[in-house]
């Protein structure tokens, strides 16, 4: 199953706004090409990508624009380009493949941490002593690969037209070691660092705090610049990684997002407790 990407979403969406403009069922839609109903259900869901050849015959059946027809049929070619991440689908499980697509397209990003610090803020030792300490042991090569997939992952931040990103992580994060001293104390000064960035904001939920919205698990919110293409959000479970696309989710998820703001320091005061916590260390 090919990934979520939103290229491949928003052409699913497109396809299902067309039929159901034309007055046609899945059944009735499906026929006109000689599919089937769960065929075109998987097409309108991004489940399964669609050739640009079927998107072109399925908008002709629904009488669409010659035009509109043109943007879909490219649309369709442009869904179907892989991304550097394919070469390490083995891996990876396909929900994380998922986000990782997604995550590749998102023009602004939010992402809350609890335990950890947010993973496209991580340095090289940090994500090794995360590896390392996860619930599998994994060898030297195995890690060595998992970093060099976060570090490419990071490139969203740093690349030509970075992504907006905005991180909040809680105090306990900064406080839990990870690896030896000396990986805490270059992972902090480059949260200092990134923080700098005119497309970075860091802000840290203080202990004194309390309990919060967000001691539960991590929590992303990817944004598109299409606004064609709904909010995502993903959510850390003890079953892995959940993406949520449904409005009544994201809109939860999106007011979470916000009382984590609320609760946090600003922007300027988060810089002074890392500069502090590094300080003490």
């Amino acid at each position: 199953m090919a990934p979520k990407t939103a290229r491949a979403r928003r052409l699913g969406i497109a396809l299902r706004h067309h039929r159901e403009a034309a007055g046609l069922t899945l059944e009735t839609a499906a026929d006109e090409i000689n599919s089937t109903r769960s065929t075109l259900s998987r097409y309108e869901n991004a489940q399964t990508l669609i050739s640009p050849a079927t998107v072109r015959a399925l908008l002709t059946s629904y009488g669409v624009s010659a035009e509109e027809v043109a943007a879909a049929v490219q649309l369709a070619k442009d869904a179907r380009k892989p991304g550097w991440w394919v070469s390490y689908s083995y891996l990876l499980d396909p929900r994380t493949i998922d986000f990782i697509a997604l995550e590749a397209e998102a023009t602004a990003i939010a992402n809350f941490e609890p335990s950890v610090v947010p993973g496209l803020l991580q340095t090289a030792d940090y994500v090794r002593g995360v590896m390392r300490g996860g619930p599998h042991t994994l060898g030297d090569d195995l890690v060595e690969q998992r970093v060099k997939i976060r570090l490419d992952r990071q490139q969203r931040l740093t690349g030509e037209n970075p992504a907006i990103f905005d991180a909040i992580i809680d105090e306990g994060a900064l406080l839990r070691p990870v690896g030896e001293q000396s990986v805490m104390n270059g992972q902090l000064r480059h949260l200092v660092k990134m923080a700098e960035l005119p497309n970075i904001s860091v802000q840290v939920i203080p202990l004194s705090a309390g309990y919060h919205r967000g001691t539960r698990g991590s929590l992303h919110i990817l944004e598109f610049a299409d606004p064609e293409d709904p909010i995502i959000a993903s959510v850390e479970t003890v079953a892995g990684q959940m993406i949520l696309d449904r409005a009544g989710e994201t809109r939860t998820c999106t007011k979470i997002m916000e009382h984590l703001r609320s609760v946090a320091l600003s922007p300027a005061d988060s810089r002074e407790m890392l500069l502090s916590v590094l300080k003490g260390r």
